[in-house]
């Protein structure tokens, strides 16, 4: 994340939280809630809307380093679901599903031009930065210490860049490993479910490479370097006992998804995050059964499986604009944006419009927001 110039000044009026940034004059986001005693409990309850995720707020959302809140409340929500799970051998499966290109010089919501490299690099840098808040600067007094925190890449090249970009001890205290690696020594060999053309682009790859050392690794081909990958051992960084996942399958080869299923099966006894991963698309049936059969044989044995530790969604349809949004522990929260005008001044009204223990589908959501929006005075 580049870093943030201009200044910032917060004011906290009433329920409206006042924004002085860069390019903005008195940009206001106020949260309006229903006045009933019960919902006002139940608001302040829950975790807020983060801030600067409206596309209204474009200068906004530049000035702030949005991702750093996501990671604050995905650690919360994470380590809350570990500490519920005590010490019970039920297996914890959790997703964080978010916009990974907000925030910052370079903000992008879903409304600007972006490409899957892009997403793929920000969800590469938010794991980066998201693993170092398990490990406690005392050795051994942290599960997550001496190399059990994986940090699984979906393919070698983007492990290899994350080790090159992040170097330091609380970034390389992580193990570094990619989906086919982690499956191979975990299973065993043979076990990983390669994409199509895996072995002609492996081919090309070693061809392309350098000389290789004496561990059998090779430099930099077309697909990466496999001095990159950290050795997995028994009894030292294995079991690991979390798995942080970045982005399976979602603009990749859907292979992801059913390997990330051995994984987990291999060691259940360890925390799964998939970060970006997509799994609405698992879950939903947009890879027909008739085409994908093993990656629609993981869904209800696995995939249905996963709670959401931390999930927001934009949604837009019908002249609406708002969010789904939801923390683990919490119900799930619609919001309704709008911008409204007062004494010249502009703000982003984020409106709770209801909460729900069951998630909303997208069209319920959208129905609800409509609904809302009708009853307003």
């Amino acid at each position: 994340m580049k870093s943030i110039t201009g200044s910032i000044a917060l004011a906290l009026c009433c329920n409206t939280l006042i924004f002085q940034a860069e390019g903005f004059a008195n940009f206001h986001v106020n949260t309006v809630v229903p006045t009933s005693t019960s919902t006002t409990t139940l608001h302040e309850s829950l975790t807020s809307l983060p801030k600067g995720i409206s596309p209204f707020e474009k200068s906004l959302s530049k000035s702030l380093d949005i991702q750093q809140q996501f990671r604050q409340i995905a650690k919360s929500a994470v380590q809350k679901a570990i500490d519920e799970r005590g010490s019970t051998s039920s297996p914890l499966l959790l997703e964080l599903e978010f916009p990974p290109l907000l925030g910052g010089d370079s903000s992008k919501s879903q409304f600007d031009d972006f490409d899957n490299i892009q997403e793929l690099d920000a969800n590469k840098d938010f794991a980066m930065q998201f693993a170092p808040l398990f490990l406690d600067s005392v050795k051994n007094t942290n599960v997550y210490n001496d190399g059990r925190t994986w940090l699984i890449f979906p393919d070698l090249k983007e492990c290899e860049l994350a080790k090159k970009e992040w170097q330091g001890s609380k970034y390389q205290a992580a193990t570094f490993t990619t989906i086919e690696a982690a499956t191979e020594f975990l299973v065993g060999k043979g076990s990983y479910d390669a994409p199509w053309g895996a072995a002609i682009a492996n081919g090309v790859n070693s061809l392309m490479g350098g000389k290789k050392g004496e561990d059998g690794s090779s430099d930099a081909g077309l697909l990466g370097d496999t001095r990159a990958l950290d050795k997995l051992v028994q009894g030292e960084n294995a079991p690991s006992a979390l798995n942080i996942v970045i982005q399976p399958g979602n603009g990749g080869p859907v292979e992801d998804w059913i390997n990330c299923e051995k994984i987990h099966e291999a060691n259940t006894e360890s925390t799964m995050v998939i970060v970006n991963g997509a799994l609405d698309k698992v879950r939903d049936g947009y890879y027909p059964a008739v085409f994908f059969p093993k990656l629609a044989a993981t869904v209800d044995r696995f995939y249905k499986r996963f709670d959401s530790a931390f999930y927001l969604k934009p949604i837009t349809d019908k002249g609406i604009y708002g969010w789904l949004f939801r923390v683990y522990g919490e119900p799930w929260q619609i919001y309704l944006q709008t911008v409204e005008t007062k004494n010249g001044s502009q703000y982003v009204e984020d409106r709770l419009v209801m909460t729900s223990d069951t998630r909303p589908s997208y069209q319920e959501a959208v129905a609800k927001m409509l609904e809302f929006q009708r009853n307003l005075v």
